[in-house]
């Protein structure tokens, strides 16, 4: 998510394209076959940045706030980044793809998220479970506010009191 993504901006774009490049067409596709593939119970998918958790980046010249991860602080349909994971998970339910579970990264606390269609904006997908885990050596700040639009649940979160 770091390597073939485009520049954080509002993350508002309705139709894909660079700016809204966040795994990148090549390595999307790769993940979607081995996916599509894998006899494993469980598919883990190992990400570096949260699905549904607001990530700011400061603002744009505009004003308008940037965005560092894939949710765009928008709650209604898929837009941005929301693209192409709107694409995977279609695909992950097409294909029928089950048990996948999420591990990702980039905030300083730790949660459990289950993302539910039923609650969700955009709900072409299964539910699917997400476990974000901070850094282990970093100042703690947290949690962060959720995006509706795949519909993420806080099931568990640890943080510290606010100020610390």
């Amino acid at each position: 998510m770091r390597s073939y993504r485009g520049p954080n901006t509002d993350n508002l774009q309705p139709v894909p394209g660079a700016d809204t490049a966040f795994l990148g067409r090549e390595q999307l596709e790769w993940l979607k076959r081995g996916l599509a593939k894998s006899r494993a119970v469980w598919k883990v998918i190992a990400a570096d940045m949260p699905i549904g958790l607001n990530v700011g980046d400061g603002n744009t010249p505009a004003g308008v706030p940037r965005w560092e991860a894939i949710a765009n602080g928008n709650a209604g349909g898929p837009l941005g980044r929301e693209l192409e994971i709107a694409e995977l998970l279609r695909f992950i339910r097409q294909q029928r793809v089950r048990n996948t579970v999420w591990l990702t990264a980039d905030v300083h606390y730790c949660a459990a998220h289950y993302y539910d269609p039923q609650r969700a904006a955009f709900n072409d997908f299964d539910g699917f479970w997400e476990f974000v885990s901070g850094p282990l050596n970093a100042g703690s700040f947290g949690p962060n506010t959720l995006d509706g639009t795949f519909g993420p649940q806080v099931v568990f979160f640890k943080a510290p009191p606010a100020g610390q």
